[in-house]
């Protein structure tokens, strides 16, 4: 069998959640299936040290304009000529004319949900590419002999959403990993070389920040000033990876609190290789957006040995798994208590910390690609019984 993998954007230097679920499941395919045959079409880009051929993985350099022309016309014209026998789309959206059985990975179908906030806000880069996906993925989504999501809160929505019928199997849930090299170390000179390479200071609470609305930091930014005023902290610091000042002046102006600034770290862009540091110097890892298919980086701060703070819906209740402190996402002063109870409850913060590590330990990318390997062999069958 000869699978084809959709990696468009992974030999871009700055990758992010999807594009690391993808660079991961690629990873552990290469070491767990020695049988098959693996292609992988990517964009060129300049990071093409991340991965090695073998026997039994190809990578394709695939140009071919935007995203939209290279995803509908380069990449199934290239797959089917490789003389590929399925053709796995990683992140949300696929050509709506495969030419050969297609897999679908929906990690969530946020874009297409009547919430107005998220509407309204974000770059045009976002909506745009929200408009993209709003046409791509129901068309898709009816040709797919196979839809992978993330969690079970996500397949519920997505069967919700689209009224699959009772017995239509072909939607299912697999986790997704979280990367061994996420783990505690109290080793000096990692530490202290990434503390020094992001400026980061000797107290200081993480947060994942971007211009994306459900991510919430409109709202991180209300509690951190909240925390603030009331407990007098003058030594704690918000650090937030890859934001602007920019766009921050923009919230701090909002939320009425310019002084913020001063207490407020922005780091730019962490290679994914420091983020373990940066997990393990911080206090809390702050994680309450509004709305979330999965969640890696809540495990990767459990694995850390950190304290995180999630919210109490969609996907993040069921992969906390009890390991988190919850808040309800909409309300600040909830996130400010949790700020105020994990720094100052020794007790508290050790037993988050404890059922953190053992519930990171549930998931892994081999695990995932085992349930991905097990659909491809079913896909193939199908079609040629």
């Amino acid at each position: 069998m000869k699978i084809a993998i959709e990696g468009q954007r992974l030999y871009r230097k700055r990758k992010h959640g999807m594009d690391m679920v993808a660079l991961e499941l690629i990873k552990a395919l290469q070491k767990l299936d020695q049988k098959n045959e693996y292609v992988v079409f990517i964009k060129p880009d300049k990071d093409r040290d991340i991965f090695q051929e073998s026997p039994n993985l190809k990578f394709v350099e695939l140009a071919g304009g935007p995203y939209p022309i290279w995803e509908q016309w380069a990449l199934p014209k290239a797959a089917k000529a490789e003389g590929c026998d399925i053709l796995h789309c990683t992140s949300n959206t696929a050509p709506i004319n495969p030419k050969i059985p297609l897999i679908l990975t929906l990690h969530d179908i946020i874009y297409l949900e009547s919430i107005s906030l998220f509407k309204k806000a974000g770059t045009w880069y976002q909506k745009f590419g929200n408009m993209y996906r709003r046409f791509v993925v129901p068309r898709v989504v009816k040709k797919a002999d196979k839809i992978i999501t993330v969690s079970k809160f996500e397949k519920n929505r997505i069967h919700e959403f689209f009224g699959f019928p009772p017995k239509d199997d072909r939607l299912v849930s697999i986790y997704n990993g979280v990367s061994e090299h996420f783990k505690k170390t109290d080793d000096p000179k990692t530490l202290q070389r990434v503390k020094e390479l992001y400026a980061l200071p000797d107290r200081f609470l993480f947060f994942l920040g971007n211009t994306d609305p459900k991510k919430n930091t409109i709202g991180v930014l209300r509690a951190f000033s909240g925390y603030l005023k009331k407990s007098g902290d003058k030594d704690i610091y918000l650090v937030i990876l890859d934001y602007e000042d920019s766009e921050l002046e923009k919230l701090l102006a909002e939320i009425g609190d310019k002084e913020l600034r001063e207490h407020i770290i922005l780091t730019g862009y962490v290679i994914n290789t420091d983020l373990p540091a940066v997990y393990n110097l911080c206090k809390i890892f702050l994680y309450p957006s509004l709305r979330e298919s999965f969640g890696i980086p809540m495990l990767e701060a459990m694995r850390c040995g950190t304290p995180v703070i999630t919210s109490n819906t969609s996907s993040m209740p069921e992969v906390s798994g009890g390991a988190a402190y919850l808040v309800d996402p909409f309300k600040p002063e909830e996130i400010s208590r949790g700020i105020e109870l994990l720094l100052s409850n020794e007790g508290l913060r050790n037993e988050l910390i404890e059922k953190g590590i053992l519930q990171a330990e549930k998931f892994s990318w081999k695990s995932m690609a085992e349930n991905v390997q097990e659909l491809y062999q079913t896909v193939y069958k199908k079609h040629h019984a």
